[in-house]
């Protein structure tokens, strides 16, 4: 087929011209060379493509239906060129993002609302992953960049921080008063109800670590599987929620939502982006890094 192409150039050429000496001088062939290249592809298709008069060429009824397909495949070639300069003039490109859920609504949107008014011609994917998974993607070289909690396994991968975030328990001050007055107890771990993330979840993980020394066991765990969730469950008093205290600033404020002192001392953490070195060669990339110096 490749070998082809050029001989499917000339046909379509000849037939769009109707004449041999008129499609010479369009392609800068010899009329010899564009006879011989309608003979080789008439040779190759088994059929004849032309008849032949004083007056020129016109198309057998082979030659229509191969036209019309050659004319289509053509075009198709045109546009994609032309939308090739076209985006390289405009400079666009695509940048491939990893995120979980939580991280995009609360850290990344409004900075990709910033990004995209500066650089509005480069396309974006966002995929929506667990930090694993988003290691992973990166890993693979499905993403260029990912925003993750930062953990002891980056591997390779460059990590430029964004911001720490801080781990706490939250809860309606109607739902602690009503479980005191059920359990008639203080011991929070064996009667609260306490909703989380699930355990493959690096928010849970490093929570549990922290619970595992002080040695502390949770009776009555939830598992929930968005952090948005979470924060719904606990506004409406289902229990003491695991969350992010920046991400609950509003209700904190409020008095929607209370933190719970648990005892257990919870250090910050730091979230940012990971990625390869050599992602820095692709200029939607570090322009975008820009955007967090």
């Amino acid at each position: 087929m490749a070998e082809n192409l050029s001989l499917y150039k000339i046909f379509h050429t000849v037939a769009k011209t109707g004449n041999i000496s008129k499609a010479s001088k369009e392609l800068y062939i010899s009329q010899p060379g564009v006879s011989k290249a309608i003979h080789r592809l008439e040779d190759h298709l088994q059929t004849v493509l032309f008849t032949r008069s004083s007056r020129g060429v016109s198309l057998t009824q082979d030659g229509t239906l191969l036209f019309q397909y050659v004319d289509s495949a053509l075009h198709a070639l045109e546009t994609g060129e032309d939308l090739l300069l076209r985006n390289h003039s405009l400079g666009i490109s695509q940048m491939r993002i990893g995120v979980s859920t939580t991280l995009c609504k609360y850290l990344l949107l409004p900075y990709l609302q910033q990004y995209v008014q500066q650089y509005p011609h480069v396309r974006l994917t966002i995929s929506c992953q667990s930090t694993y998974q988003t290691l992973s993607l990166l890993e693979e070289d499905r993403i260029d960049i990912g925003l993750v909690g930062k953990t002891q396994n980056l591997k390779s991968f460059s990590f430029q921080p964004l911001c720490p975030i801080q781990d706490t328990f939250v809860a309606t001050e109607s739902y602690l008063n009503n479980l005191s007055l059920r359990s008639g107890s203080s011991d929070l771990f064996s009667n609260a109800a306490f909703m989380m993330l699930d355990e493959e979840n690096i928010t849970r993980q490093y929570v549990d670590s922290a619970f595992r020394k002080h040695n502390i066991v949770l009776e009555n765990v939830l598992e929930i599987t968005t952090m948005d969730l979470l924060i719904e469950f606990a506004k409406i008093g289902l229990g003491i929620a695991c969350v992010i205290r920046e991400f609950v600033q509003n209700e904190l404020q409020t008095g929607l939502l209370k933190e719970v002192d648990l005892g257990v001392s919870f250090p910050s953490r730091t979230v940012g982006f990971v990625f390869r070195k050599s992602a820095l060669q692709l200029p939607c990339v570090s322009h975008f890094l820009r955007l967090f110096d």
